[in-house]
């Protein structure tokens, strides 16, 4: 045989085991998992008539509430934003009223923090999971959760925009809520939102930057209610919106989605 015709059965040779061996190396790679969505930890209310009278104040607007979420593996923490008289002070509360917490009941708006035998601050939780934890300002809340390295949710509540919008007291009254997150905002991350759509659009010329927007999107099926129902009645749902791929979610049941979300995602 000569030189050129071995050189040339050496080449078909090495092209051959080469073509033999591509479909190793093209071979379909394992799927990876998506990254896991970041999770907001919020405190459920009953749905359904009369919710008041089964409400078990399980929001998370206190530094014990805080610390479960993060204990059971939050990444954020929702809280409801409200405002005492006059807009005076801005302080975290759900409930339009002082239902669930000691003393006669009264509109919070209709009270001054300090003030007066019937203050807000001197009030604690009278029933449920947190009872007796204090009602504290969005300050010290902001300060609590920036302690646990949290990221902090805000909603804005309806009952405050009376007094927002108000042309007397309105100017001092969003100073109250958008002081505290300005002061905070380079050292922790803050979002905020209302349900309002008056409040939602001045959120959105006072802090455009923190909008909500789309993040901490709501993942439960199961409507809340007092004792809560199982968990895993949300799975369906919880499956769909983890396979959109959200950078967050919002959840009632914190430690059961994190638990969840195991082996799902990376």
């Amino acid at each position: 045989m000569t030189i050129m015709r071995k050189a040339a059965l050496v080449t078909a040779l090495t092209a051959l085991g080469t073509s033999l061996a591509a479909p190793a190396a093209y071979a379909r790679p394992a799927a990876h998992a998506a990254a896991c969505p970041e999770v907001f930890g919020h405190g459920g209310y009953p749905s359904g008539s009369n919710p008041w009278d089964r409400d078990q104040i399980r929001q998370p607007n206190h530094a014990r509430g805080v610390d479960d979420q993060r204990a059971w593996g939050a990444d954020g923490v929702e809280g409801d934003v409200q405002l005492t008289k006059h807009g005076t002070k801005a302080v975290m509360w759900h409930n339009t009223s002082t239902n669930g917490l000691t003393g006669v009941r009264r509109t919070i708006t209709d009270l001054w923090w300090t003030a007066g035998s019937d203050n807000l601050r001197d009030r604690s939780i009278a029933r449920g999971p947190y009872k007796g934890q204090k009602v504290h300002t969005l300050r010290q809340w902001l300060d609590h959760v920036r302690s646990r390295g949290m990221i902090a949710l805000l909603e804005i509540k309806p009952e405050a925009r009376p007094v927002l919008s108000d042309g007397t007291y309105g100017a001092a009254a969003w100073k109250e809520v958008s002081d505290p997150i300005k002061e905070r905002q380079a050292s922790m991350r803050i979002l905020v939102y209302s349900q309002d759509s008056w409040i939602q659009a001045e959120l959105a010329k006072r802090h455009p930057a923190l909008l909500k927007g789309s993040q901490a999107r709501w993942t439960d099926s199961v409507a809340w209610q007092e004792p809560p129902a199982a968990w895993n009645g949300n799975t369906a749902r919880w499956t769909e919106v983890l396979a959109q791929a959200p950078k967050s979610v919002m959840t009632n049941y914190t430690k059961d989605y994190r638990a969840w979300l195991n082996g799902r995602c990376t």
